[in-house]
């Protein structure tokens, strides 16, 4: 599993005019359908005296079917919610939510000028919106000697390998790591401590690496 998700903690807002009305975007994470609609929420709250407050939304759930919503909230139907969802389909996001607040400036665009300012509100937002790829990993851990931890910890850290927990007991350090490919991983562990360390499998993770 690799998805391209919006960063988590990356609250995006753009604003735009046309012909005096105002299209205020916002986009961010979301991870479950709660945490779409709470933006939807905020911007009720933020914003209580503009006109719509439409939204759209994606959301993959583990276990369950992906969760797709829009809303044209008072907008002639179709001329929103529905364009707004078609552009995060396209962006390749999923666990993405975007709502644009429109603040009426008294001149009517028309359903096809409506489809185009809510799409492009969108578009806008999402181009400064930071993105991660999450990535399913398998889970390892190797247990060593306090004297080899830091040079073994080192080793990993500059060979890319991701070491998600490092635990201390009186007996040694165990090292929890993610990896795609196991017996690699078991490979890069054999040549840093000449065959002494194993690692055994402990699950699975989901890891996010940061987009350029």
């Amino acid at each position: 599993m690799s998805d391209l998700r919006p960063a988590r903690g990356a609250d995006v807002r753009t604003e735009t005019e046309i012909r005096r009305s105002r299209f205020i975007a916002l986009v961010r994470r979301a991870d479950g359908e709660d945490e779409a609609r709470a933006l939807v929420t905020e911007a009720r709250a933020t914003f209580p005296d503009a006109r719509h407050h439409c939204s759209a939304f994606i959301v993959d759930v583990d276990g369950a079917n992906r969760v797709e919503r829009s809303s044209d909230d008072g907008e002639p139907a179709g001329t929103a919610g529905m364009p707004m969802l078609e552009v995060l389909r396209g962006s390749g996001l999923t666990n993405v939510v975007a709502v644009v607040v429109r603040y009426f400036g008294g001149i009517k665009l028309g359903t096809g000028g409506l489809v185009r300012a809510y799409s492009e509100a969108v578009q806008g937002a999402l181009a400064v919106t930071p993105r991660v790829r999450a990535e399913a990993l398998g889970l390892w851990t190797v247990d060593v000697g306090h004297a080899d931890a830091g040079r073994l910890e080192a080793e990993l850290h500059a060979r890319g390998v991701g070491i998600t927990d490092v635990g201390y007991s009186a007996a040694g350090v165990r090292f929890t790591l993610a990896a795609a490919d196991g017996d690699q991983l078991a490979g890069t562990l054999a040549a840093l401590t000449s065959g002494a360390a194993t690692p055994v499998a402990a699950g699975t993770a989901v890891v996010e690496h940061p987009v350029p």
